[in-house]
């Protein structure tokens, strides 16, 4: 059986990684806080990634690391610290989990990370300088090491449109706010976290064998559509 580490699986499209990854595959989650659920093929080790030590594992053959941010401010209220915290989050914890578990990777099965950008690094939209950024900081951490890599371990990033999760509840909190969301996108809807997760699971499968280094955008037409 293969062995998955998600980073930050207890929330949102995290959690649908675990839940789709758990009906074959041992997982092991970190993050603060534990997944409601139980099963025997989880482990959950509690570690805040950006503050504490990682575990040691062995075997491991996925790394899909999960946290990120959604910090929407014009840019005279953004501070020097929201960009160095959306960094931080978004493109430093990533680098310090695929250099701790690189070697284990190493060692696996068709290896291969995956990491998350957002359309917001391909997509000019207000309020976004920040999360953009940083973003597009992934975006250039899996073009760089799926060069470095190859042709060992594979590494690629989904940049979603906004997905219902409790990160974007805000933005989503009634029905004429989602309504209005679903207008925004050509093809006339939003992301499910269980959608996001399919993807996820595919580019860590045999049949992705031949990708590395790239960016799927799953935007339902927002960035490639002018309709």
């Amino acid at each position: 059986m293969e062995n998955v580490v998600i980073i930050g699986g207890s929330k949102g499209i995290g959690r649908a990684i675990l839940e789709q990854q758990l009906e074959h595959k041992r997982v092991c989650n970190i993050s603060r806080t534990a997944p409601e659920i139980l099963h025997p093929n989880l482990i959950h080790c509690s570690a805040d990634v950006l503050a504490d030590a990682l575990p040691e594992i062995e075997g491991v053959d996925a790394l899909i690391y999960c946290p990120g941010s959604i910090n929407l401010k014009p840019i005279l209220s953004l501070s020097a610290d929201d960009f160095r915290n959306d960094f931080e989050i978004n493109v430093i914890g990533a680098v310090k989990a695929i250099q701790h578990f690189l070697p284990a990777l190493k060692k696996g099965k068709n290896p291969s990370i995956v990491l998350f950008s957002s359309v917001a690094a391909k997509l000019g939209m207000p309020f976004h300088a920040s999360t953009a950024a940083a973003k597009s900081g992934v975006e250039g951490l899996v073009k760089s090491l799926g060069a470095e890599l190859a042709p060992l371990v594979r590494i690629n990033a989904i940049a979603p449109t906004i997905t219902e999760t409790s990160l974007s509840a805000s933005i989503l909190r009634n029905d004429r706010m989602k309504e209005n969301m679903m207008q925004r996108h050509p093809m006339k809807n939003y992301l499910k976290p269980k959608e996001v997760a399919r993807m996820a699971g595919y580019l860590i499968s045999e049949d992705a064998a031949s990708i590395s280094g790239q960016i799927f955008p799953m935007d339902y037409g927002l960035v490639s559509f002018k309709l």
